[in-house]
């Protein structure tokens, strides 16, 4: 009886240590760099919910020389994070890019201006005033989308040029500066509030104008060979983006963001966290990550409107929305 016990116990035991199947590895392309507007990536990836769905990810940093969609065509990486207007751009030279979800519910892109210097309270209240816009940046692109919908002519207002230097803005040359609201806008914030002074943010969806921001994208490729690995690397990307909003898990998800950015202090980090809670959770009892079409339609709209794609893109070719969002 003894030595019957001992084979079985010997044979779970070899089952339980012998080789493990293998996890699938693939490449994930963030837009920019690590920063806050990537904390749930990178969560997924510390906390082991890409590991507990099969997946040994490598979650890469953007940047300017770093093109996730030409990375995803060339093969070179499997996921990747894109806006909306990269999207349609690439779609419409033959791209085979599909959306597989929807990080940001709000566009963190707004203004910054002096409510006590600065009148505003209407889309009409631009007129006559000098607004910062990057050229050729999608900046440019929702602001001459907000002046078209108000019907404010280009004339009626000054577009000034933007660069890195916010002394424009500082010196009052500037009326109203775009900035990333769970970025820039933290840190130029703090030091309006040492000056004692007021600001406010324009938001371009609540003047009428939604334009989709970051959005996870792969292949159509991927999408249709590899159908388990997507569904997978989506179901841990949620869980991680979930979890990092959750402000129970504040601490942790700063944590993370310290340890992939050793340049912002820890006290701002948490202030971008906030903000960007307000931009991404979805609304109660909706799924992180959900596409929300018309946004989407919207800004292929926006798009053709200024010639920047044409007319004819079919959004819904693009929008993979029967994954579960």
């Amino acid at each position: 009886m003894k030595r019957a016990s001992w084979v079985v116990f010997s044979l779970l035991f070899l089952l339980a240590c012998g080789p493990k199947e293998k996890a699938e590895e693939v490449s994930y392309r963030l837009k920019w760099l690590y920063n806050v507007s990537a904390v749930g990536d990178l969560y997924a990836d510390v906390y082991g919910y890409f590991a507990q769905n099969g997946l040994k990810v490598n979650v890469k940093p953007g940047g300017p020389e770093r093109d996730a969609l030409k990375e995803l065509e060339l093969g070179y990486a499997q996921f990747g994070v894109a806006s909306a207007d990269q999207v349609f751009r690439a779609v419409a030279k033959g791209a085979p890019i599909v959306v597989l979800a929807q990080l940001f519910r709000v566009n963190p892109l707004h203004w910054i201006y002096r409510p006590d210097k600065t009148t505003f309270e209407r889309a009409e209240d631009l007129k006559g005033k000098t607004i910062g816009v990057t050229f050729g940046g999608n900046d440019e692109t929702i602001m001459r989308a907000v002046l078209a919908r108000h019907a404010i002519a280009e004339t009626q207002v000054s577009l000034f040029s933007v660069r890195y230097d916010y002394n424009p803005f500082y010196e009052g040359r500037v009326e109203f500066w775009p900035l990333y609201l769970n970025a820039q806008a933290v840190i130029i914030g703090e030091k309006l509030d040492r000056a004692g002074e007021k600001y406010a943010f324009l938001n371009p969806d609540a003047l009428g104008v939604r334009f989709v921001a970051n959005s996870v994208v792969t292949t159509r490729e991927m999408l249709e060979k590899h159908p388990g690995t997507v569904k997978r690397f989506l179901a841990a990307l949620r869980q991680g983006w979930q979890d990092a909003l959750d402000p129970h898990n504040e601490e942790k998800a700063v944590q993370v963001l310290l340890q992939m950015d050793r340049e912002t202090p820890a006290a701002v980090v948490r202030r971008q966290l906030a903000a960007t809670r307000t931009l991404m959770l979805p609304a109660p009892g909706a799924a992180f990550g959900k596409i929300d079409r018309d946004a989407w339609k919207q800004t292929a709209e926006i798009m053709a409107a200024q010639q920047l794609i044409p007319a004819q893109l079919n959004v819904e070719t693009v929008l993979m929305t029967d994954l579960k969002n």
